[in-house]
């Protein structure tokens, strides 16, 4: 499982001109699950996002989770964080796990977000959404289940 973290003033999530999800100060969190992910692969990248220290405290410094920070969590699918591109032109999305399994990961992630008390709002899973918010910072975090970076 891959997520892309951001640390956001705002951010927003709609579905045919219709906003699914909006966030203010927060994480948007794009998140990609992969064939051979389990459940255990959402835990960790909850935990990590749930604990991440991106904000900033009273001295400046980044020392702060978003839950710390007073923030919301917005997160989006995207299973083109799958995709491989380092043989030819056209990505392969071949390691992307099948919309059964990659839906019922995605919204066990979303379930361990909000169990550890955060707001959380959403895209639409499998639909093609379009992603306003501004980044604080910048600050984005590539994160893997798998620890490959």
């Amino acid at each position: 499982m891959r997520a892309i973290v951001q640390r956001v003033c705002n951010a927003q999530v709609s579905v045919g001109g219709v906003v699914t999800g909006r966030i203010a100060k927060g994480l948007l969190v794009y998140l990609g699950v992969a064939s051979d992910d389990t459940e255990a692969d959402g835990s960790y990248l909850a935990e990590k996002v749930f604990a991440l220290r991106i904000f900033d405290d009273a001295d400046g410094k980044m020392n702060l989770s978003v839950q710390d920070a007073g923030g919301s969590v917005l997160v989006v699918s995207q299973f083109t964080l799958l995709a491989d591109a380092r043989k030819g032109r056209r990505p392969s999305y071949s390691n992307a796990a099948d919309p059964v399994l990659a839906k019922k990961l995605y919204e066990d992630f979303i379930e361990k977000i909000r169990k550890h008390g955060l707001p959380c709002e959403t895209g639409m899973f499998q639909a093609r959404m379009a992603v306003q918010y501004t980044n604080d910072g910048p600050v984005t975090v590539l994160l893997d289940s798998q620890k490959l970076f």
